[in-house]
């Protein structure tokens, strides 16, 4: 029996007891619960007064109640500056997840157009992720849809191509661009250096706002060939000139005032937040993106804004200005960490009038629709959940379901696929894609990759999370498939000792129509449910989701390989001297009959490489 010093002492009682040993150096404070987890991670511009406001046992909202009630120990680090502290107070919530703290859950990257520079003839094209390769990049866009809208319009008025160097390098006439005027086909003549150079440059001004420059001195060249009786090389400027106004007329909000910024907007409803963020580059709006951060029903507007700041930036580089909603708590720290970031002045604005002003407004109006929907979706899903608990017999609501499903042709590149669904619907960032690879499985074999894909993801759970408190366990499987197929997974599972899991598998009924699904459950005897049921749609939506990501998976997976060549086993030919490769013969069969002295002349192949090039294609028989 223990007795009661044995048992932790929580709440005020152990906050007090951290201000004998801390002073009033700026830093960060964790509280952490019984089981050393942290519960919330905050900053201070002096740590004693932060802690002591803790200390008191009145005068807290319920979340920060419930935050102290729960904590029995606290850790601190102190820094430098406050601006210090904000940084690495947005860096270790980002690590931590604390549950008490406000969480921007989507942390995607944004794509970028890329300008190349290392060809006479530039490419445009889609680019995310680091910027390693040569030339001028312009973002972010909010979307891959926003790109590709913009390059789009690029192609319409500038005829750039975006092809990759080695396609271009081994055309012999123009392609499909150049056919619907999309492309000006440099790749056959079509055009010269010079006249492509230009081309490029304007496009680069359109990337930069620069859109009246551009406009006045095509109208200038068209009037020159009228003059000079060019009437065909006059009517392809009067498209680019009518090309151009279109995309101007289609782009939307485009600022006067404003060159290089983004919107953020805060709307909050019943413990509910939508954060909804415009971004505006060279006075143009280059797409706008809706987030969900994690709050709390008594968290307040400015508390939400600066931890939504704080994490979207800390690997995201800032523009001059952020126009927002509403205040934050402390906007000369954050001014001053995204300053730093940048290298140059960033601005926090919150506009009481003028055009910024409307530009809020519009964005708050987007955050409040937005959030509309998705607590009617959410409503609708948690509804669902219940509906599913119902239907088979569940514990609870499930809050992570994984559906599984392979995909296969005639047992070649195999996959496995996972979707995974919860109470905000489908959480893609969770999915998984498993490349099937036991080597002693006979081809289409479904009940064998189902049973590596199953054994493959309990390992990982087990090894990970083996005390099942991350949320990474599933509280419900289904499974494409009938009795067979829940016979294999349901021993999988026992050799698992994870037989606690609800698992189900649904196959298609005898006439295998949709609708007609039998549910089949471990010791139990099928079941169908009611052909208008809602649930029934609802599995059938996961179902098809999770079929949807397994074949995409495959027919990517099947596309690489028949892109696969035979330099890919080449000793010491990777992917860069693969494309140099390509590039200066063309196509694989072509560097398979090259002579050594051509190898030798490659940018980036040495002599030593084009003699084991060389050696490879000529001692194989």
């Amino acid at each position: 029996m223990n007795s009661e010093s044995d048992i932790p002492k929580t709440g005020n009682e152990v906050i007090q007891g951290y201000l004998k040993t801390i002073d009033a150096s700026p830093g960060v404070y964790r509280m952490l619960d019984s089981e050393s987890r942290v519960l919330y991670v905050g900053k201070a511009r002096n740590l004693r007064a932060r802690v002591s406001s803790y200390a008191r046992p009145t005068g807290h909202s319920g979340r920060i109640s419930r935050m102290i009630a729960n904590t029995t120990s606290m850790m601190f680090l102190t820094t430098k500056t406050e601006t210090e502290a904000l940084l690495l107070e947005q860096n270790l919530i980002k690590q931590l997840k604390p549950k008490f703290n406000v969480l921007l859950r989507d942390d995607k990257s944004f794509p970028n157009i890329l300008v190349t520079a290392d060809h006479d003839y530039p490419q445009i094209k889609k680019h995310r992720g680091a910027k390693k390769e040569k030339g001028s990049y312009y973002g972010p866009f909010a979307s891959a849809g926003a790109v590709n809208r913009t390059l789009n319009q690029l192609q319409r008025v500038f005829l750039l191509r975006d092809c990759s160097n080695a396609m271009f390098e081994s055309r012999t006439r123009p392609c499909l661009q150049h056919q619907i005027k999309r492309c000006s086909a440099p790749c056959v003549g079509k055009v010269s250096p010079g006249e492509y150079r230009q081309t490029v440059r304007d496009a680069e001004k359109f990337l930069s706002g620069k859109t009246t420059d551009i406009q006045a001195r095509l109208a200038s060249e068209m009037s020159a060939a009228s003059e000079e009786m060019e009437f065909e090389r006059a009517a392809a400027l009067r498209d680019r000139i009518k090309a151009l106004t279109q995309v101007q007329t289609a782009q939307g909000i485009n600022p006067k005032g404003v060159s290089e910024a983004d919107i953020i907007a805060l709307h909050m409803d019943s413990g509910q937040a939508c954060v909804q963020v415009f971004f505006i580059r060279a006075n143009q709006n280059w797409g706008n993106r809706d987030y969900y951060p994690r709050v709390g029903a008594d968290v307040d507007a400015a508390e939400v804004l600066e931890a939504f700041i704080g994490q979207f930036y800390d690997t995201r580089e800032p523009p001059r200005q952020l126009i927002l909603s509403n205040e934050i708590e402390s906007p000369d720290l954050m001014a001053d960490a995204l300053t730093g970031k940048l290298g140059r002045k960033v601005e926090l604005i919150v506009p009481q009038r003028g055009e910024k002003a409307d530009l809020v407004d519009g964005a708050l109006r987007n955050a409040r629709e937005s959030l509309a929907r998705k607590m009617a979706e959410t409503a609708t899903q948690t509804k669902l959940l219940q509906g599913l608990m119902d239907a088979f017999d569940l514990p609870g609501p499930p809050q992570r379901i994984e559906v599984y499903d392979n995909s296969h042709i005639q047992g070649t590149n195999a996959v496995g696929g996972m979707i995974v669904s919860g109470p905000d619907g489908f959480m893609k960032n969770q999915y998984r894609k498993f490349n099937i690879r036991g080597d002693d499985l006979t081809p289409g074999d479904d009940f064998g990759m189902m049973k590596e894909v199953l054994t493959r993801r309990f390992k990982r759970l087990i090894k990970e999370d083996p005390d099942r408190s991350q949320g990474m366990w599933p509280d419900l499987l289904l499974i494409d498939g009938g009795a067979g197929q829940v016979s294999a997974v349901a021993s999988i599972m026992r050799e698992y000792g994870v037989e606690d899991i609800p698992m189900v598998g649904v196959a298609k009924g005898v006439d295998r129509d949709a609708g007609k699904e039998e549910f089949h459950r471990v010791g139990k005897r099928p079941m169908a449910l009611r052909h208008n049921d809602p649930v029934l749609y609802f599995v059938q939506r996961m179902r098809d989701e999770a079929h949807r990501f397994a074949i995409g998976t495959h027919r990517a997976k099947r596309a690489k390989a028949v892109g696969a060549t035979p330099l890919d086993d080449v000793p010491g030919v990777g992917a860069a001297r693969k494309r140099a490769l390509l590039a200066h013969f063309g196509s694989a069969k072509a560097v398979g009959r090259a002579a050594l002295s051509d190898l030798k002349a490659v940018d980036g192949v040495s002599d030593a490489l084009a003699e084991t090039i060389y050696a490879f294609f000529h001692e194989r028989g």
